[in-house]
Parts: C-alpha cells; structure tokens; sequence
C-alpha cells in the first residue's frame, strides 16, 4: 500500500514530537509543513532543511491562494497539530481523507482552548487526548481516537503539559495508523453527552486568587497557571505577589476570619486564611517580606 501523504499545520512542542514520530514511519510523507503565520519556529526551519521538507505559511490558509498553491503536493489529507486557524469548509474537505486535529481534551467535554489549565483549575482527576475529524464547530468533529491519563495533587501545569507534549504526538501517530489501515471507527460526540462544554481562552488579569475560594480551589487554581504558565497573582497594598506553589494543610481547622489574611509563618512559609481554612505559600516573588497581619486581596 502506498504512504499517506500528509499536509502538515503544526506549532511547537507538540508539533515537533510528532514530526518525528510521523517522519520516521514509512506509511507516511509530510508533503510540506505549514507553521503559524506569526511564528518563527527555529526547529520546524531545521527540521524542514534537514528533510528536505517545505516550510510555509500564510495569513489565511482557507483562502483559495493558499489552496491553489498547496494543489501541487498533491496531499491525501491535513493534519493540525496546535494549528491556530479556524478552518474552513472548503480547506477541510481538500483533501480526500479530509483534515484531523489532536486536540489536549477529553472530547466532547474541554473544547476550545486553555484545556489543561481548566482541568486543574475543575480539580479533574484525568485529562484527556482527542484525534478527531474537523467540521464547522470548534472540536466537534467525530472521534477518531481518544485516551485518558490520571491526575493527582502532585502534578501542576508543567507536568501535565510536558505529559501532553509527548502523549499527543503518540495518540496522534495512532490515530493515523488507523486511517491507513482503514480502521476508523468514528464515534459522533453527541453519543457521549448531548452537549458537552466549551472553554473560553484565559487571558491577562484571569490570574489573580480570589481568597474568598476554598483552599481546594486555590490551590487548582495556582497550580493550574504556575511556571511556565502566567504565575498566579495577588495584591498586598501597592505591592504584586506572584504565586507559583501552595500547599494544603492537613487536619487545617475550619472557622470564620478575614480571607487573605496570613494568619502564621512555618518555616518562613505563609499561611493564609481562605474561605474554609487555611493554607501555605511554597513558593513566591514579592518586594516585600510577608508577615503575619498583612492582608492578601
């Protein structure tokens, strides 16, 4: 049987691992390699030189510029792999095995964009990895593969993103095998829930605690955005915290005061009253020393 050959859209890390996994199996070709049109992706450039592979980009990769001028590779179908076009109707039928996307989500539950911080931020206790077919919506296409990967309270952003980088280009590449072999079997999203849910893309200010939450929730949520996320923000008078790590405090006593309050100091660690108890600053950047009194808003 002859390879597949695939038109490849694709950003970064989760772009580049599954380059290798592709290019290194004979069942496939990349036929080019499109990047973000804002992207000066120095590995991509690299690992197109080294294979021999073009590199483009462009504005609008649904416009029929773009579509005239990928005809000639004669791709049988797209791949996106943290592409960041909305494609079209027109650009995902072009090919004869239309156009698939990786996406870091559980489908249909966390579509949309910013899926690992919202995992740890809805205390899920897995996140999930999703090839899929491309249609109008945003990650509603029918499921081509899906696989699913614990969470536990040690795990933050960067162990799940790094997990996610690897694990992506893995389900992918399965994925694929799969098409070649014929062996799609595609599952409707709807027949898992009716409607699933959609998650809005975070942006600057979305990271300051709000100490009127649970120690629970504060604690997902700054584990959710710490480095090389954001970092989670806090107010003390004039002067911004940055929160990387909290940790939460065993057997901690439940009872009414200020929140944001630091109510101790253990080991030169904070200790901060929440809505229902307290819990401790691990790691934290601050002009100012914290002291027991202060207020956190």
């Amino acid at each position: 049987m002859r390879k597949i050959k695939i038109g490849y859209f694709a950003d970064g890390p989760w772009g580049h691992y599954a380059f290798e996994l592709l290019n290194n199996d004979e069942r496939f070709e990349i036929g080019f390699i499109c990047v973000r049109y804002d992207s000066e992706d120095e590995v991509f450039i690299k690992l197109a030189n080294d294979n021999n592979i073009d590199l483009i980009k462009h504005r609008d990769v649904n416009s029929d510029e773009f579509l005239n001028e990928i005809h000639k590779y004669l791709c049988d179908i797209f791949v996106s792999m943290s592409f960041n076009q909305i494609l079209r109707t027109k650009f995902i039928n072009f090919t004869p095995l239309k156009t698939i996307n990786c996406h870091a989500g559980k489908l249909p539950f966390y579509r949309g964009r910013n899926i690992l911080n919202w995992v740890l931020i809805n205390d899920e206790k897995e996140f999930g990895i999703t090839v899929h077919y491309i249609d109008e919506g945003i990650d509603t296409g029918d499921i081509i593969l899906q696989q699913v990967y614990p969470i536990s309270d040690e795990d933050d952003y960067n162990t799940i993103l790094n997990r996610a980088y690897i694990e992506c280009s893995i389900v992918l590449h399965k994925a694929l095998i799969l098409i070649y072999e014929g062996n799609v079997k595609p599952i409707k999203q709807e027949n898992i829930h009716p409607i699933g849910h959609y998650c809005i893309q975070r942006k600057n200010g979305d990271e300051k605690i709000d100490w009127n939450n649970k120690s629970r929730e504060i604690f997902n949520f700054v584990r959710s955005i710490c480095k090389p996320g954001p970092i989670a923000r806090t107010q003390l008078g004039e002067y911004e915290l940055k929160i990387n790590r909290v940790s939460l405090i065993n057997s901690s006593p439940t009872y009414k005061l200020i929140c944001g309050a630091i109510v101790g100091i253990t080991e030169g660690k904070p200790i901060v009253k929440t809505r229902d108890s307290t819990i401790c600053i691990e790691e934290y950047e601050s002009e100012r020393k914290l002291r027991i009194g202060d207020r956190l808003k």
